[in-house]
């Protein structure tokens, strides 16, 4: 039993209790079914006795033969229910030997006084009662024999209730028992054994005495427990190794990220390389640090800075030869190493041996898998690397070559703006005043020419022409200035604008006014810096040749900028523009087409002159257009617009 499961033990003992309690229930119902037929029985018995008296008195009152023969007829009916007996009611004679033996004496006595009862002449009124009353007895005698069987029979139900009772009880109790046993019992001891668990003693162990559900969950709880004293008591030391381990990533990283900060702040290589070289040493608390740079053949490595490195070594070792020691001998695979020094070969590592090194670490320098120099750790012991300490050597070597490439491509970077900005000086010397020289250069030769001839009404025109000329040189300087002091605003160009406009009509006197409209994108700055060179350009030339009285600049902000500048001076014929010899408008539209914009001008005589410069929807600065012509020298005095 032991070894069947709880539900098969469950199984067994409700199943054994229902089979007692169906036999019970069934004995039950066949007692209470003899005792309803035999209490049937006594019934029909006592109306025979009443029928007997019947035959008696009809007798006596000598009843109509017919009627005589229906009440002996009734009489035989009821001995032959009592023999039969009747389901259906029910009805039958709980027979034993003695029912037996009464019945049929009763039926023995009806055969014999059945033809008296019927006889012709008929009996004395004296044998009738005396006929009458000898089979009352017999019958009282059959009534009393099946009275002592039902009573039996009743004795018999009352003690199939008692035990239906006591089968009550019984059951109850075993089903108690049971559930005590296999149910309750099993789960307090669980109960207790994680109780003890939860206040620490992992050493609990429950019971295991049976192999069903329960002693499978205790079996499980005794492994669990053993599990978690295991680990438990493993616990502190792994607790203790991982908080070391987690430490030292924290060391590291915060090594790494105070390298990284320090890279990301330094302005010249020297400080770079000199501050880096601390900073490992101290992180790797090594005894000298020496980052060495190398040439593009890899042939010769240069000491870019060192840290506690003994200064004679610093001085043999400022360009050394690849090849020649074990540091400055990477080759194009090489991997963080450690070299020791005492068990290699003596010549390569002399200097190293005579400081007292024992072991030097090498960690190439790669940018983009390209070897670009080297980082050298002295040390007076020998060491060994984790693969923590390698990752993080490789690491401060990636970021030592990201900053150096920053600071060359910082100061190519630098180099380039100077360069561009001469172009750009250059470009609007050539465009403005050198054509302006230019021209005073030919008003001289002709003012020489004319001096030599004699022709003083000539000397005058070309003197007039010349101080016209200055002028204009001297305005073109101006406004040169002014282009180059206006600086742009990355969020808004409309700050830009405006400070252009009033240095536009501080230099010329000219009112101007400034609407912008709507909303969109700020512009890229180099973007604004073209859009403010051509706006520049057509206020220039509405001062030096619309005569205007009042010059207005609109802009309307959108998916697609538009720059409008429109004055309200002379204007002039359209057909006067068309062709590329006119320097103004030829430069605005090289300005316009490095950020992929569209200059438009309109203008009639006497409706003044409007420049429209259309933005595409996302304009980026592009290549530097070609120079314009230099042959080009319109002179200062010419009325053609955009010369």
């Amino acid at each position: 039993m032991s070894s069947a499961s709880l539900s098969t033990k469950l199984i067994r003992i409700g199943a054994s209790l229902l089979l007692v309690a169906l036999a019970s229930i069934g004995l039950t119902l066949w007692v209470t079914w003899q005792l309803e037929g035999g209490a049937a029985a006594v019934n029909e018995a006592g109306r025979m006795r009443m029928q007997t008296w019947r035959l008696a008195s009809a007798v006596q009152t000598s009843l109509a033969p017919d009627d005589l023969q229906s009440l002996v007829g009734q009489f035989d009916s009821s001995l032959l229910l009592l023999r039969t007996g009747d389901a259906t009611r029910p009805l039958f004679v709980p027979w034993d030997d003695d029912v037996e033996v009464k019945f049929t004496a009763v039926e023995k006595l009806w055969a014999q006084r059945r033809a008296q009862w019927l006889a012709k002449p008929p009996m004395t009124a004296a044998g009738s009662v005396a006929a009458a009353e000898e089979f009352v007895r017999a019958i009282d005698g059959l009534v009393l024999s099946i009275e002592q069987q039902l009573s039996r029979l009743t004795a018999i139900l009352n003690l199939f209730q008692f035990v239906m009772m006591a089968l009550a009880i019984v059951g109850a109790v075993v089903m108690l028992y049971t559930g005590y046993m296999y149910v309750i019992n099993p789960l307090a001891n669980l109960r207790q054994g994680l109780r003890q668990v939860e206040t620490g003693d992992f050493s609990t162990r429950v019971e295991v005495d049976t192999q069903d559900e329960f002693g499978q969950v205790a079996g499980g709880f005794n492994r669990m427990a053993a599990t978690l004293q295991s680990l438990y008591e493993g616990l502190e030391a792994k607790v203790q190794a991982k908080t070391q381990r987690i430490e030292a990533q924290r060391s590291r990283l915060a090594a790494l990220y105070e390298v990284s900060a320090f890279l990301a702040e330094a302005n010249t290589i020297d400080e770079l390389a000199r501050g880096f070289s601390r900073k490992v040493r101290t992180v790797m608390n090594a005894d000298a640090v020496a980052v060495r740079w190398a040439d593009d053949a890899n042939s010769r490595y240069l000491m870019l800075a060192s840290d506690c490195f003994p200064q004679e070594m610093v001085e043999e070792e400022r360009s050394l030869l690849a090849g020649a020691c074990a540091c400055g001998n990477l080759q194009p695979d090489a991997r963080t190493r450690v070299i020791p020094i005492l068990s290699h070969d003596a010549e390569p590592v002399r200097h190293c041996a005579r400081a007292g090194y024992e072991s030097v670490v090498s960690v190439p320098i790669r940018l983009q898998q390209r070897l670009i120099g080297e980082i050298d750790l002295f040390f007076r012991s020998a060491v060994t690397l984790s693969d923590e300490e390698t990752a993080l050597l490789d690491a401060l070597a990636s970021h030592l070559a990201s900053a150096l490439e920053g600071l060359r491509a910082a100061a190519l970077e630098r180099e380039a703006a100077v360069g561009e900005e001469r172009a750009l000086l250059a470009r609007e010397l050539h465009d403005s005043i050198a054509q302006s020289l230019a021209f005073l250069k030919i008003q001289v030769q002709l003012l020489r020419t004319a001096a030599q001839r004699g022709q003083p009404d000539k000397v005058r025109s070309i003197v007039d022409e010349l101080d016209i000329g200055v002028r204009e040189s001297i305005n073109d300087v101006r406004e040169l200035l002014v282009h180059f002091r206006t600086r742009t605003n990355t969020d808004d160009i409309e700050q830009a604008l405006q400070e252009t406009l009033q240095k536009f009509e501080h230099q010329t006197g000219l009112p101007s006014r400034l609407e912008v409209h709507g909303e969109g994108l700020p512009l890229p700055a180099d973007v604004q810096v073209q859009v403010l060179h051509v706006v520049q350009e057509a206020l220039s030339n509405a001062r030096k040749h619309a005569a205007a009285g009042h010059i207005a600049l609109e802009v309307r902000k959108g998916e697609r900028w538009r720059f409008v500048v429109h004055d309200d001076g002379a204007g002039f014929e359209m057909g006067q523009v068309k062709g590329e010899s006119h320097v103004g408008l030829k430069i605005m539209r090289e300005r316009a087409a490095r950020i992929g914009a569209e200059v438009a001008v309109v203008s009639a005589p006497g409706a003044g002159t409007t420049v429209t410069l259309t933005l595409p929807p996302h304009p980026v600065a592009g290549g530097a257009p070609a120079e314009p012509d230099a042959s080009v020298a319109p002179s200062p005095a010419s009325s053609t617009p955009f010369a």
